[in-house]
């Protein structure tokens, strides 16, 4: 069934069926021997303005879902509308198009920034490749696009490691936001941060949107992060979206048991609204060779025979128009 749930009003992303597998190749002829799949069958759509949350436990595929929107990771099927281009099929002179409009701000605020180029080569560079800007407006606009990240342009001559870990994903933000996209990916850009500073690239992130009209498409594992900063969240398990609903609505009632399981782990203040930790037990399954079935049912304690047999439709629960689960018992 169709994860989409927005209407083409106002539609600037949409991901439909969306298949990212990576051959297993063996022996000395190399023959494929299997296929790790990634991303397996994944549907949804942001609208301009929105921020859609992406999480999940580590190597539920939600970076390559994300890598592979922006062709830097080849699709295996499926289909990216990005502003009514189909991304997987545009040639060269489109893509180059495309990535004015789509930039992404990587996790590691350290290995993803060069670190013999300047920062003003750094956050300039796509104004060269892309707009072909003299070296004077170039200079401008990254001097202007520092500033606006909490930088200076006295920072403009300095190396990457010169930097703090919150002032290097501040760079990172930068040079994704010189060209004024209409998408930005957040590849977990904080969980690398101290906690502290965490706080103040979030809110840095908002304010960019509130100025700009940012859309983001927010990837975390950290739900805690997710609740402040998303107004939709897609909850991942081995390459599959199993719920999805408004920030208000999942966070108040998750359905999905894998869903509750994230949640129960976030941390609270408040000892009045803790509760018990719900159990998953076992490993996440490979991705090499999934089980049958619910891909969470090795771990969820409600399987049941079903559960094991058929894989359950993506479909709205719990009475609400915009909130959508693949469970059989929830």
């Amino acid at each position: 069934m169709n994860q989409n749930t927005n209407s083409d009003n106002g539609l600037l992303l949409n991901v439909e069926n969306l298949k990212t597998y990576f051959a297993v190749k063996k022996g000395l002829l190399r023959r494929t021997v299997g296929y790790i799949k990634a991303v397996d069958g994944v549907s949804f759509s942001v609208r301009k303005g929105q921020t859609l949350g992406l999480v999940g436990e580590s190597g539920c595929g939600k970076t390559t879902a994300a890598r592979t929107i922006i062709r830097l990771i080849p699709a295996t099927s499926g289909s990216v509308t990005f502003g009514g281009l189909d991304v997987l099929k545009a040639d060269k002179k489109q893509l180059r198009s495309l990535r004015r409009r789509i930039t992404i701000v990587f996790q590691d605020p350290y290995s993803s920034l060069n670190p013999r180029m300047t920062v003003g080569d750094i956050v300039g560079e796509s104004l060269r490749v892309q707009k072909k800007l003299s070296r004077s407006r170039v200079t401008e606009q990254v001097n202007e696009t520092l500033e606006r990240v909490g930088l200076s342009r006295e920072h403009v001559n300095r190396y990457p490691h010169e930097f703090s870990g919150g002032q290097r994903q501040r760079i990172g933000v930068a040079r994704a936001l010189v060209l004024r996209p209409e998408l930005v990916i957040c590849d977990e850009p904080v969980s690398a941060l101290d906690v502290s500073i965490q706080s103040q690239i979030l809110n840095l992130l908002k304010d960019l949107q509130d100025d700009f009209g940012l859309t983001f498409l927010f990837i975390a594992h950290d739900l805690a992060v997710v609740e402040f900063f998303c107004d939709v969240i897609a909850v991942m398990y081995l390459g599959k979206i199993v719920e999805r609903a408004d920030r208000e609505e999942i966070y108040r009632n998750p359905l999905h048991p894998y869903t509750r399981a994230l949640m129960s782990v976030i941390p609270k203040v408040d000892t009045q609204r803790r509760g018990q930790r719900t159990a998953t037990g076992g490993e996440v399954p490979s991705a090499l060779n999934p089980p049958d079935g619910c891909p969470f049912h090795p771990r969820c304690p409600l399987a049941e025979d079903i559960c094991r047999r058929q894989m359950p439709a993506f479909e709205q629960k719990g009475g609400i128009s915009d909130h959508f689960v693949a469970c059989w018992k929830c």
